[in-house]
């Protein structure tokens, strides 16, 4: 997979050559090209910016270019989206990183200044927010996007399982890891993980799981699709911590019904 992103300050994208996206694009496994598309300044002094019409504080990136570095770009391989990094844009989580994930080549427009011209919008797909904040620039948020697409390409984290245990990959908050040593300061690691007994550590890790979810993350609770399993480990999860019983409703549904005793005719 191809990332391409257009910024006047390439040398901020320095971590994106450390670690594991180090190793994958050693591997061939993704291409991270830094277009300054203050190269395309029309300007003796390169200038990408200028003052907005009809006044106002800041200054607001140019049109033309962006349209000339855009269209400079190197015909794609395959499927190419372009994506306007701004605070107006959609929020960035993790199923859209799930999505973008299956481009061949994602193209980032990083803002400076002020903002950008209004015209600059046409040359895009979409636009993105990685959450309702205000940056300096594009950058940053262009990195952290960077970061949450390339680790689920294939082979880049080496082992599938591990994103599919992210916290979001499925919905809920990740369930709590451990290490050596089993005893640190008098903390112990919970004797279920020590059992090797897989079933229930399995089941210890998706009531951790609901459990945190429930009580740090509310705010995801519709969109988590609760399993038929789940029921006996909510229930508890309610008797112990009583700020749970107000969400009872979305789990009710997976009661498993009494069964009924099958009456027998008398002869």
């Amino acid at each position: 997979m191809k990332f391409t992103v257009l910024t006047i300050f390439p040398e901020m994208f320095a971590p994106l050559k450390e670690s594991i996206l180090k190793r994958a694009q050693e591997a061939g496994l993704l291409e991270i090209a830094l277009v300054n598309f203050r190269d395309y300044a029309e300007s003796k002094h390169k200038n990408v910016d200028d003052i907005p019409y009809g006044g106002g504080s800041g200054m607001v990136l140019k049109p033309e270019p962006l349209f000339k570095a855009v269209r400079n770009l190197p015909e794609p391989a395959g499927s190419r989206r372009i994506i306007l990094l701004s605070p107006q844009g959609k929020k960035f989580e993790q199923r859209e990183a799930l999505r973008l994930a299956g481009y061949d080549e994602l193209v980032f427009l990083c803002g400076h200044y002020e903002g950008f011209d209004e015209r600059i919008r046409a040359l895009v797909d979409e636009e993105m927010s990685i959450g309702d904040y205000v940056l300096t620039g594009g950058e940053l948020a262009a990195m952290v996007m960077i970061d949450s697409v390339a680790r689920l390409l294939p082979g880049v984290l080496g082992n599938s399982v591990s994103q599919e245990d992210d916290s979001h990959s499925q919905g809920l908050l990740e369930y709590p890891q451990y290490t050596r040593p089993p005893d640190f300061e008098g903390m112990q690691v919970p004797e279920v993980l020590l059992s090797g007994h897989h079933a229930n550590i399995e089941c210890w890790r998706r009531k951790e799981s609901l459990r945190r979810t429930l009580l740090k993350r509310s705010d995801l609770i519709p969109q988590i699709e609760f399993q038929q399993t789940d029921y006996p480990l909510l229930e508890e999860l309610a008797l112990d911590h009583p700020e749970i019983k107000i969400y009872r409703e979305k789990w009710e549904h997976l009661k498993t019904a009494p069964k009924r005793r099958r009456r027998i005719k008398s002869e």
